[in-house]
């Protein structure tokens, strides 16, 4: 398979502080990968990199071999990264289905389709954005981000703050799209046991470097870098998240 995505020794932060450090990162198309880490360990800071919203301090980030280090994230965007930030920054003023249509490009990913994959957006296609739970908003946030048909996928930590029922629909609906449908996708989670049954690989970030690579299902199999790195002491909760 050939690289969607590659960075090589990016740094870059925001203001005089530098965030990451030297990070060589490759990705290949169709396959999908987790950024783990603490809390304040440059998880959002490489989404942000990849995204165009930090400070570039070196290296080069390219997107399907094309170098895209210095385009702005609008074109980065129209290059095909589809983002889904913590904030979800969906139209709150907006139904359900104008925040969908307001943003789509022609593709697979249509309106109809994505509300085949969360029926309860469908359910509340009325709705006002504001109208929605923190568990609909990001469903949304998800199926905006699906409908611009992007080659990659960047979510910053989905599951934050959801009940856990909105949880596990919200990671079946992921696993279909990775695994299924073979989208690519970056997946910043702090809590590894979340997001490894879905992914193919994974990296531990500390510090603004990756200290640890591995593929996801060594990790469920042997969490010994998570608890090395991150503290995750339940091996029968990590070895669960495979089913």
């Amino acid at each position: 398979m050939t690289d969607l995505l590659t960075l090589y020794r990016v740094s870059a932060g925001y203001g005089e502080a530098v965030v990451i450090n030297g990070i060589d990162l490759r990705l290949e198309q169709g396959k999908s990968l987790a950024v783990l880490g603490r809390n304040g360990t440059g998880k959002t800071t490489l989404i942000n990199t990849i995204i165009g919203v930090t400070r570039h301090r070196g290296g080069t980030v390219s997107l399907a071999g094309k170098d895209i280090t210095s385009l702005r994230p609008d074109l980065r965007a129209s290059g095909g990264i589809g983002w889904v930030p913590q904030e979800r920054n969906i139209f709150k003023s907006l139904t359900v289905e104008e925040n969908l249509t307001a943003v789509s490009r022609p593709g697979a990913w249509t309106v109809e389709r994505v509300y085949g994959l969360f029926p309860r957006l469908k359910e509340r296609r009325a709705n006002m954005g504001n109208q929605l739970s923190g568990g609909e908003q990001q469903m949304l946030a998800v199926a905006r981000a699906l409908v611009l048909n992007p080659r990659l996928m960047l979510l910053d930590e989905p599951t934050e703050g959801l009940a856990p029922i909105i949880i596990e629909e919200l990671l079946a609906a992921l696993k279909r799209i990775i695994r299924n449908e073979g989208l690519s996708a970056i997946i910043v989670e702090q809590h590894a046991q979340k997001i490894l049954g879905v992914t193919d690989d994974a990296i531990i970030l500390d510090r603004g470097s990756i200290v640890h690579a591995a593929t996801s299902r060594s990790l469920i199999e042997d969490p010994t870098p998570l608890e090395q790195h991150l503290g995750v002491a339940d091996r029968k909760k990590s070895g669960r998240s495979a089913h």
